[in-house]
């Protein structure tokens, strides 16, 4: 269940702890066979739990934002594997960003994501999930960009139906997810929304030893 109030503290241990809880509330999926797709790197993390919870396939699809020159927390937009864009248009007006140097920032994003396809997927294709349910997984969602991209990608794959499922995020960037994806769950809604760690006890970097693990420990299993 959301939690709708004033964040007075961390909601999750860590990622781990996240993805055990997340799992639970997503129990219904499983007699689906849905495939859990997260996104690099923490919500790999925290997907990894959740394709525990349902007996699921894990795979992850490479997303990058595309970062505001003088602020890289700022999203512009993001890409993602598969050659899916989304641009967050309001944040492109206001930052006066011509298409020049989007063209320039979306090329150099795209040069680092076929890097991390390489790093992560190891000459693993992804899965199909043409006809499939897929919930996609992130550790959080602060403008929601990048899964975004991620969604409109797996669509593009030929998923049937799309889940996110996130333990935090923003009531303003749930109500946008409501036309994207064809479920939403949320653990944590806080009001006011500080920030994506702000949910968590330990939010420390997630790192690509942890990613490449959880996918061996997920594909032995």
């Amino acid at each position: 269940m959301a939690r709708f109030g004033i964040q007075d503290g961390p909601w999750f241990a860590d990622r781990r702890d996240a993805g055990w809880r997340l799992g639970k509330r997503l129990a219904h999926l499983a007699l689906l066979r849905p495939i859990v797709v997260g996104l690099p790197r923490g919500g790999v993390i925290v997907a990894a739990q959740v394709a525990a919870g349902l007996g699921a396939p894990l795979d992850l699809l490479v997303v990058r934002k595309l970062g505001a020159p003088q602020q890289p927390e700022l999203a512009l937009g993001a890409i993602a594997e598969g050659g899916s864009r989304v641009l967050n248009a309001d944040v492109v007006e206001a930052t006066w960003i011509g298409e020049a140097e989007l063209a320039r920032l979306t090329a150099r994003e795209q040069a680092a994501l076929a890097d991390e396809v390489t790093r992560y997927r190891r000459g693993r294709p992804p899965l199909e999930v043409a006809d499939r349910v897929v919930v996609v997984v992130d550790d959080g969602l602060a403008t929601g960009a990048t899964a975004r991209a991620a969604s409109q990608a797996l669509r593009g794959r030929g998923a049937q139906r799309i889940v996110l499922a996130v333990p935090v995020a923003p009531a303003d960037t749930v109500r946008a997810f409501e036309a994207i994806a064809d479920e939403v769950v949320v653990l944590d809604v806080p009001r006011p929304f500080l920030a994506v760690g702000s949910a968590y006890g330990d939010f420390s970097a997630a790192t690509d030893e942890e990613v490449l693990a959880a996918l061996d420990e997920s594909a032995r299993a």
